[in-house]
């Protein structure tokens, strides 16, 4: 991943190698579908999806997996069947990239996290 800021989602997707970025469009598609009242923006140099001035998700491209953020404790237990399959590790649910991506879960998830962070703190 290029070490320089981005000025869009479309600038981060456009860096990434070119087999990695049909799959990249493919998860911000889920997480769009998912919430389409979200503003995509470059946070801490990856997409991100806000709600109310809230970070929802953010997603990022490496060399051989994607990555969605955060996955906090709540999430892992109710996603624990589907998640099975993948690493996640702290706050990170890893997929791999030669593994068709999981739209659906990917949904969820959004969902999940968008109803996590509309709860008040």
């Amino acid at each position: 991943m290029a070490k320089t800021g981005f000025a869009s989602v479309d600038h981060y997707i456009a860096s990434q190698p070119e087999d990695v970025r049909a799959i990249l469009e493919r998860v911000r598609s889920a997480i769009r579908q998912a919430l389409p009242k979200a503003v995509e923006v470059i946070s801490y140099n990856i997409p991100a999806y806000k709600l109310q001035n809230k970070t929802v998700l953010f997603f990022a491209g490496w060399k051989r997996h994607y990555s969605l953020y955060p996955a906090g404790a709540r999430l892992i237990a109710a996603f624990q069947k589907e998640l099975a399959a993948y690493e996640v590790e702290k706050s990170t649910i890893r997929f791999p990239l030669s593994e068709p991506v999981p739209v659906r879960l990917i949904a969820r998830i959004a969902k999940f996290r968008a109803k996590e962070a509309a709860q008040p703190e």
